[in-house]
């Protein structure tokens, strides 16, 4: 009981502090309701907050020294570096969106969206940018890059166990609303007794 509340206070101060609007219009859309059991991962919450503002930070000291060293850079590895420097901004905005959303509305779609655009855009961009000898790295960018890679295995590895359990959960629990719709097509008169009270809430899903 009180590792549930412990639990249940830091959860309401990231979604609250950390994430007000999204904690806000997911509440909203979703209708999360007290007591309700919440399977979202914290451990990936706060990795993908600290990501967040470690970004703009990683992206601002490649361009720095991208533009230091574009005249040494052949031709072939200009187009290149920019071109994943793009696709890597355009890909982060999303997967962490998606990350987001996927953990705090318990949303299988999305967290599976954001676990695959980690695996199989989101890592193979930034090794490229933290081995290709050819884009001449320098030491700070190999030191920045090799932190924005410790996030993306965490994420993934976290994210890995995030979304299996989401997806134990959901099939737990449609598997609990089949036996529940079954019983009460087994017991009408008790349905019809149950749908008189307000707070019956499977009268109005059905």
């Amino acid at each position: 009981m009180a590792a549930g509340n412990v639990r249940r206070r830091v959860d309401n101060f990231i979604t609250e502090y950390v994430y007000p609007s999204v904690s806000n219009d997911v509440q909203r859309q979703y209708l999360i309701k007290p007591g309700q059991e919440y399977i979202s991962s914290l451990p990936l919450q706060m990795i993908l907050y600290f990501n967040v503002f470690f970004y703009p930070f990683w992206f601002i000291i490649e361009v720095v020294m991208l533009a230091e060293k574009f005249s040494q850079l052949p031709l072939i590895y200009k187009i290149v570096v920019i071109a994943i420097l793009t696709f890597v901004t355009i890909i982060e905005v999303v997967r962490l969106l998606a990350g987001y959303v996927g953990n705090l509305s318990e949303k299988a779609p999305e967290m599976s969206g954001f676990w695959l655009l980690t695996l199989f855009l989101q890592l193979p961009l930034i090794l490229f940018l933290l081995l290709a000898e050819g884009t001449i790295i320098t030491p700070i960018e190999r030191s920045v890059t090799i932190v924005m890679m410790i996030f993306i295995v965490l994420e993934l590895v976290i994210g890995f166990f995030a979304m299996l359990y989401l997806f134990q959960y959901q099939a737990r629990k449609f598997h609990m609303r089949q036996f529940t719709n079954l019983e009460e097509i087994d017991n009408p008169d008790e349905r019809h007794i149950a749908c008189a009270n307000p707070a019956y809430e499977s009268c109005h899903d059905s």
